[in-house]
């Protein structure tokens, strides 16, 4: 078996079964791959839509564990796995029909093990994008340097390397092998990063190469507006200190200067005439508002961990 997706899933149900059901038409043949669903805990209809898809497919497989996060049902999942190549999506992630088979055709060209594979991720179709949304995957939105904290695709090129940043788990894959030296730190329990945490590792201790494939393609499925920023940055801002502690070299916590500046343009007058502005420009200026936005939260993140551990 060349291919085990391996997908975590916390109360996504509706969006799971769109997520399925293209998993389940896919160009390479059903006999190619496997899919894992782990249920990280969901109190809705998860089960049910498992159910269904149990009965349909032979190669689907299914397991529940209390919520640990994302990371720790990704651990789960490796662990049940049988392909020859991991392939990680969200349960958000709607795969085009070649999805696989572009996965696949890198992982042809490139056979080492520490070679894996970035795909595309993009909003899907069905949504109704707002700019919240829009800025959240242009990483490069002020100064061409800085930007949202979703995606940052425009940085790349096709065929070509990404570093460790670019370790989405929306849509990666790499060999199976390499999983079995290198899973998720389950420290990373919050939303946000053990995904990078893990990205460095691979590239520090197994010279980890990714290519970028922008033809294998995974839809996001899921509506965000501005009402979920606060808690999303905390999270995000959490994990930067957890990472902090184990890769100071990184610098993913600001240090003494960048933080005062931080927290001076994250004044809260200054947020409010950014806000003004998006207004008055009928929300077409709104980057530099959402990335000040951002950092406010960021730092209430870091400081809410470093007291947690105190």
């Amino acid at each position: 078996m060349f291919f085990s997706v391996i997908i975590p899933t916390y109360n996504r149900s509706d969006i799971l079964n769109k997520t399925l059901d293209s998993l389940f038409n896919q160009s390479v043949d059903l006999r190619d791959y496997e899919v894992i669903v782990v249920n990280d805990g969901s109190t809705d209809d998860t089960a049910k839509v498992a159910s269904k898809f149990s009965k349909k497919y032979k190669n689907f497989h299914y397991f529940k564990q209390k919520n640990q996060g994302q990371g720790v049902a990704r651990n789960t999942g490796l662990k049940k796995a049988k392909g020859e190549v991991i392939v990680l999506i969200g349960d958000d992630i709607v795969p085009t029909y070649d999805f696989l088979y572009e996965h696949q055709k890198y992982h042809y060209l490139y056979t080492e093990e520490n070679a894996g594979v970035l795909g595309f991720t993009a909003w899907h179709p069905e949504l109704k994008l707002n700019n919240f949304m829009r800025w959240m995957v242009d990483g490069s939105s002020i100064f061409g340097k800085f930007g949202g904290h979703q995606f940052a695709y425009e940085k790349l090129k096709n065929g070509k390397l990404a570093d460790f940043n670019f370790f989405y788990t929306s849509n990666i894959s790499l060999k199976r092998s390499l999983f079995q030296k290198f899973t998720f730190d389950p420290k990373f329990a919050g939303y946000g990063w053990e995904d990078i945490e893990l990205g460095y590792r691979l590239f520090k201790e197994a010279d980890f190469k990714l290519y970028y494939n922008s033809w294998a393609v995974g839809y996001h499925h899921h509506y965000m507006d501005e009402n979920s920023f606060p808690r999303r940055m905390m999270a995000i801002g959490s994990s930067a200190w957890l990472i902090h502690q184990k890769y100071p070299e990184l610098k993913k916590v600001p240090g003494f200067l960048k933080k005062a500046i931080f927290q001076i343009i994250s004044f809260e007058p200054f947020i409010w005439l950014l806000w003004l502005i998006k207004k008055l420009s009928k929300n077409r200026i709104y980057n530099l508002y959402y990335y000040i936005l951002s950092k406010k939260y960021f730092l209430k993140g870091v400081n809410f961990a470093k007291k947690k551990k105190n």
